[in-house]
């Protein structure tokens, strides 16, 4: 059930106002919403709605051993188990069967052939998003960084709220659980944002991604060998718009969704393809990720405590770690290595220059911006061959067929969108609260109307459900 079609919008007009009808019983509001999130979850897969539940229930069983124990040995024995038992619920399901091949493969070329069990595994979607809400959970309460939940209720919940369950944000413990502990309220202004965000994720998906995905991007992905430079420099600029407008897409209407039940997620985007380093790009992209790998990954692994060649390594590791997360594939990998290179090379440039600024603050937004779309080519590129296959074609100079004047604007629009005021829609949220209730349906009805009207038919499944 994705997010621009009319059966969520069914699914979510009853969820919307059988949850308000119960907001005085906050346990059964949350009680619905925990079986509307399952309900939802199902429409993939209803057999992984088990392993939800079982993994809740796991993550809320060591949560309460680690309460209830003082002994420091014992704890980071339980912290260790829960983590585990987190990665070994992904990885079976995520890479069970790529490090089987490899394994194989391996074998085969030192001679030591072996049958291995090669399973069909099926993936569950959002399986990566749910199992680091689980160790994130898990981590915090070990931590004492946030309070644990206080009923099993809750803690389910937290993994299965459908509007962030396939696809995140990454939603912290400590910023959920304390707005499930009370009742909801939902505020003119959070109802305005909501829409608008729904409103302008809905154009980012069904608008631009759509259309750059069809048009450009899937066809000289296919077959780079049948283009030349021009058309697979602009594919390449268009998947970095595609995979933005998608993503983000995606993050706008799970937050949006959320402020329509009475729930605050944290922003996940802000304005990538605007930053001036490496560093500052994973500031802005993917934010709940990012933020998840610098608290549970690198910080752990020693950060920067240790000095320059540490803080490398462990970025490195770091990154490389990220980019497997990403897909069970060595393209993934290769995406993470160089993202965690570019920014050793940038650490290793400010121990040798301190805090002179070597490049002016437009030239390092054009390099960063290069160097992502040159990592999105291994991302997008389903082989190392496809991906060889487009870098060789980028010296190869042939006629433009692609570049339509429809596909150059979205292109465009998409990279002008990070150009725009920080927080535009929040500012225009706060503008239009105090506009009288009717001005307000028909601004928020027209807007979807035109956004109806210019989308393309069908609507392809999001990016990042498959990781």
């Amino acid at each position: 059930m994705l997010f621009p079609t009319l059966a969520f919008g069914v699914f979510f007009l009853f969820v919307y106002f059988t949850s308000w009808s119960l907001d005085r019983e906050n346990g059964r509001r949350k009680l619905f919403l925990l079986l509307a999130s399952w309900f939802f979850f199902a429409q993939w897969d209803w057999r992984f709605v088990g392993l939800l539940v079982l993994s809740a229930v796991l993550n809320w069983g060591v949560a309460a051993l680690l309460v209830a124990s003082d002994d420091d040995r014992r704890r980071k024995w339980l912290v260790g188990i829960g983590v585990a038992i987190n990665l070994l619920i992904l990885g079976f399901f995520k890479y069970y069967g790529f490090f089987v091949e490899q394994a194989l493969e391996l074998l085969a070329q030192v001679g030591w052939e072996r049958d291995l069990p090669l399973l069909q595994v099926v993936l569950p979607v959002g399986i990566s998003f749910f199992t680091f809400q689980g160790i994130s959970y898990v981590v915090d309460v070990y931590r004492r960084t946030a309070a644990p939940a206080k009923s099993l209720l809750d803690v389910m919940l937290l993994m299965s709220f459908f509007p962030h369950l396939v696809a995140g944000p990454i939603v912290r413990a400590s910023d959920l659980l304390p707005q499930f502990e009370r009742a909801p309220r939902l505020t003119r202004e959070m109802a305005t944002h909501g829409f608008l965000l729904i409103i302008w994720g809905l154009f980012k998906k069904t608008v631009i991604a759509s259309e750059l995905a069809v048009n450009l991007v899937d066809p000289v992905f296919f077959d780079p060998s049948a283009y030349g430079a021009g058309d697979i420099a602009l594919a390449v600029y268009a998947y970095a718009v595609q995979i933005y407008c998608d993503f983000s897409a995606y993050s706008d209407m799970a937050i949006g969704i959320a402020a329509l039940l009475g729930y605050s997620f944290p922003r996940n985007f802000d304005q990538p393809y605007r930053a001036s380093s490496m560093q500052d790009f994973w500031r802005r992209w993917h934010i709940s990720l990012s933020s998840w790998l610098r608290d549970y990954l690198y910080i752990p692994l020693g950060g920067g405590r240790k000095g320059l060649v540490s803080s490398c390594v462990n970025v490195m590791i770091t990154m490389l770690l990220g980019g497997l997360w990403h897909g069970a594939a060595w393209t993934f990998v290769a995406w993470g290595a160089l993202h965690g290179a570019a920014q050793v090379f940038e650490r290793l440039g400010k121990a040798a220059f301190g805090s002179r600024k070597v490049i002016p603050t437009w030239l390092g937004v054009l390099i960063t911006f290069h160097v992502v779309c040159l990592g999105w080519i291994l991302f997008r590129a389903e082989t190392f061959d496809l991906a060889v296959a487009m870098l060789a074609g980028l010296g190869r100079w042939e006629a433009v067929v692609m570049a339509t004047p429809l596909l150059v604007g979205l292109i465009v629009i998409g990279l002008g969108m990070h150009w725009l005021p920080p927080r535009a829609i929040e500012g225009m949220a706060v503008r239009l609260k105090a506009a009288p209730s009717l001005t307000l349906a028909l601004l928020i009805g027209v807007a979807f109307l035109l956004v109806e009207a210019v989308r393309p038919e069908g609507v392809a499944p999001f990016i990042y459900f498959q990781f």
